[in-house]
């Protein structure tokens, strides 16, 4: 069973993404650093689209209830949630795809580190 956990191990430890986020000992400093005008209009673009989402799913509910117009959610409700779904898929483009890759790195490193240690394994 060691041999199996160990030969795993090694094989992701030699992929190129592994061996660089340890060998530049990736981390988190970059969440120091000002964030730039396009971060800020994807994380605001990220909460509009969670403030919009459900209570506008909500509210089309309540008005095809209570005007007894089923059309309004059925048509209304979906065209709202997907104008939600774009507005944090554009938010994600602007401000996940940097920071995604910080943290990716980071944990990573972090995890492969302690697999190596477990396994007896020289880091890379």
């Amino acid at each position: 069973m060691k041999e199996l956990y160990t030969k795993i191990v090694t094989k992701i430890a030699n992929t190129t993404f592994v061996r660089t986020a340890i060998e530049e000992q990736a981390d988190l400093s970059a969440f120091k650093e000002k964030p730039s005008l396009t971060i800020i209009t994807g994380v605001t673009l990220i909460i509009i689209s969670s403030l919009l989402g459900w209570p506008a799913l909500a509210v089309a509910g309540f008005l095809a209830v209570k005007l007894d117009e089923p059309l309004i959610a059925v048509i209304g409700g979906p065209l709202v949630y997907g104008l939600s779904y774009l507005l944090f898929l554009l938010g994600m483009y602007f401000s996940g795809a940097k920071y995604s890759l910080i943290f990716s790195r980071w944990i990573v490193r972090v995890i492969m580190e302690k697999l190596l240690t477990w396994a007896d394994l020289p880091q890379p």
